[in-house]
């Protein structure tokens, strides 16, 4: 069941999460791999997870203004 508008369901969060960070290391892996640089250090990982926590804030921000029939910054049809 899609979450109501203004609210967040544990699915939603567990979708941001997986999707942003999967997002952020493919993105990172490419550029990488773009420069020969590829070292699995905090170098490489750091902005990864920065990244990722931005773009799962993003994907949560807009769940949370969706109503669950994909209406972006509508209430509820009652």
């Amino acid at each position: 069941m899609k979450s109501k508008f203004l609210s967040i369901n544990a699915k939603d969060i567990i979708k941001g999460f997986i999707v942003a960070f999967l997002t952020a290391l493919l993105t990172a892996t490419y550029q990488a791999i773009q420069s020969n640089e590829i070292q699995f250090t905090w170098l490489f990982w750091q902005p990864v997870l920065i990244t990722s926590a931005g773009a799962a804030i993003a994907y949560l921000l807009k769940n949370w203004l969706t109503n669950s029939e994909d209406d972006f910054v509508h209430t509820e049809k009652t």
